[in-house]
């Protein structure tokens, strides 16, 4: 899965998206804070293949994409809209292939504008990056090749506060970077930036009025943060190999960002430090029960506006979350299996 899997929808319910087999699932609180409901399917009976993209939007709409098989080689992007995790998604609804015609060709990302846009970004069979974006009044706009070159693992996606799309990807180049100059626009593929960066590592967060904040892992094993326009910056050591969650939150009256990874001991890791002060320096402390090994973990904040961390395993369907406690500093409530 790429994306926040984990969302509060507009009426103050979590909910999680999960795979299961040939489809895409979605559990949701009955009331918010309350126990939850069993899975239920996400967008008819259509089989899909065992991928799934997540965005949401500033009005609470979640946007889904994922790859439905169209033939024994081929395949085609389709997407639902989910408009309260209570309410049945609309059905997927096929958006094309970034080559016209074929087989898959990367895992997808989503991010939503301003107007409640979705854009769905894919790696093209020409190892760079293609779009493909709704209209404001319905329908959906040609694919467009963003160009790039050797775009590897998933590309990440987020609509900065100015409701503009920001896309980013990992290239033969270093660090891949497309921004919209304003509404509607084609993100333009920006300068590269030289650095090491393992793919599959990427996490992009908004983190002010003026910045969207990209999260990953590079070669020496070290998280890191950059910002358009600056120089990357080590954060700290990488909790483990996977992509980190990462979120905006108030911590003892400060703006931080918290993050959370899987740790390589199989506990989830946190850290916090103030949002865009790096320099200020970050620790790992872990929480909770050794998860699986495929377990990934994601941030959201409730209806109360307490931040909740959860931990999925695809493979077993185990959902463990926990909420931060109205204590001073990050304190967490035990882990509950749901």
């Amino acid at each position: 899965m790429n994306g926040d899997w984990l969302i509060r929808g507009r009426d103050g319910r979590l909910a999680v998206y999960l795979m299961s087999d040939d489809a895409v699932l979605c559990r949701a609180e009955h009331v918010p804070g309350g126990p939850w409901e069993a899975p239920r399917g996400v967008g008819g009976d259509q089989r899909l293949h065992q991928v799934l993209a997540v965005g949401q939007g500033a009005n609470g709409y979640a946007h889904l994409a994922s790859w439905r098989p169209t033939s024994r080689e081929a395949a085609a992007l389709v997407h639902s809209t989910h408009f309260r995790p209570l309410l049945a998604p609309l059905d997927w609804a096929p958006v094309g292939h970034p080559d016209k015609t074929g087989d898959r060709t990367g895992t997808p990302a989503v991010a939503v504008d301003a107007q409640g846009r979705a854009h769905v970004f894919v790696r093209n069979s020409g190892a760079g990056l293609s779009m493909v974006a709704q209209k404001e009044k319905g329908g959906w706009d040609p694919w467009r090749d963003l160009k790039g070159q050797g775009v590897e693992g998933p590309p990440v996606a987020a609509a900065g506060a100015s409701g503009c799309v920001e896309a980013f990807a990992v290239g033969s180049d270093g660090l891949l970077h497309w921004r919209q100059e304003g509404p509607g626009a084609q993100p333009v593929l920006q300068e590269p930036v030289k650095t090491p960066v393992r793919p599959g590592t990427l996490r992009a967060l908004a983190t002010s009025a003026e910045h969207v904040t990209l999260f990953y892992t590079d070669d020496a094993g070290d998280l890191c943060a950059w910002r358009p326009g600056g120089e990357p910056v080590a954060v700290l050591a990488a909790a483990g190999p996977g992509p980190v969650a990462a979120i905006r939150t108030r911590l003892d009256g400060h703006d931080c960002t918290l993050l959370a990874q899987r740790s390589a001991s199989g506990r989830v890791a946190f850290a916090a430090y103030p949002t865009e002060r790096e320099s200020a320096g970050a620790w790992w402390t872990e929480s909770g029960p050794q998860l699986p090994a495929d377990a990934g973990v994601a941030l959201a904040k409730d209806h109360e506006d307490r931040v909740v961390a959860a931990a999925l395993s695809p493979s077993t369907g185990l959902l463990q979350l926990t909420r931060r406690k109205d204590e001073p500093g990050l304190a967490l409530t035990a882990w509950q299996t749901v």
